[in-house]
């Protein structure tokens, strides 16, 4: 987790953020099951998974949005608001793997509580692309 914040002058457009990079061990797809109450064999059973034809069990779409998320509010601090979000898996992701948040600011606009930042994020194993577009706009308070 990052302590930094940022003010209006430290942000401008084409800046990286800060690599979230996290390994879906077997136990973090359960916790995040128990988390969200999303109890479907595939993400936990590896012999489930194999008797359709997968290699191993796979994450929750759903967690790669609260890991673009997190990769964000790391990176901006308690000030950050994630207005909008979205995002489209390209690839499966199975337990073991290491994936890599990645992403750039594409905008930047003045409102009058704050500045609100837009972002392009995309989540990789290895050279492997498992999400992209992904962006966000967050508003940064003042």
């Amino acid at each position: 987790m990052s302590s930094q914040t940022f003010g209006p002058a430290a942000l401008e457009v084409g800046v990286r953020i800060p690599t979230l990079e996290r390994t879906l061990s077997q136990m973090r797809l359960v916790a995040y099951g128990a988390a969200t109450w999303d109890w479907h064999r595939l993400h936990y059973e590896a012999e489930y998974a194999a008797a359709r034809g997968i290699a191993r069990p796979v994450a929750d779409g759903q967690m790669f949005g609260a890991l673009l998320a997190a990769a964000l509010i790391d990176w901006l601090g308690p000030r950050a608001f994630i207005r909008r979000m979205s995002f489209r898996l390209r690839a499966m992701v199975f337990a073991g793997e290491t994936i890599r948040c990645e992403g750039e600011v594409t905008a930047i606009t003045a409102e009058p509580a704050g500045e609100v930042i837009r972002v392009a994020q995309r989540v990789r194993v290895g050279d492997r692309i498992a999400v992209e577009p992904a962006s966000a706009e967050i508003m940064l308070r003042r």
